[in-house]
C-alpha cells in the first residue's frame, strides 16, 4: 500500500472515531487536527495517528503538554511519522 496515498471517507470516519479519548484536554488537541490536516491525511499519517491512540490518555496529554518526549513515554513510537504527526497535533494555532 502507498503511504502517500490519501486515504477514503470511510478510513477517516474510522479514524476519528478511534481517536475519541477519556480526557477533554485530548479530544481538542485531535478536533484541531483533524480540522487542519483531515483533507489531505495520508495513509501514513493515519498510521502515526492510530499508534499515538495506543497510548493511554495521561501518556498521550503528556506529550500533547511537551512534559515528556516519545521516547521517555514508548521509544518504540519515537519514529519519523509518529514524531510528524505528534508536531502536527501541538502546532499553536
Amino acid at each position: 500500500m502507498d503511504p502517500e496515498r490519501l486515504i477514503t471517507e470511510a478510513e477517516l470516519s474510522k479514524l476519528r472515531w478511534r481517536c475519541r479519548r477519556g480526557l477533554l484536554e485530548n479530544d481538542l488537541f485531535i478536533e484541531r487536527f483533524f480540522q487542519r490536516h483531515a483533507q489531505g491525511m495520508t495513509a501514513r499519517t493515519a498510521d502515526g495517528m492510530s499508534r499515538l491512540m495506543d497510548l493511554s490518555d495521561n501518556d498521550l496529554l503528556d506529550l500533547h503538554l511537551a512534559r515528556k518526549s516519545l521516547a521517555e513515554v514508548d521509544a518504540s513510537l519515537d519514529t519519523a511519522d509518529v514524531r510528524e504527526v505528534l508536531s502536527m497535533l501541538i502546532e499553536p494555532i
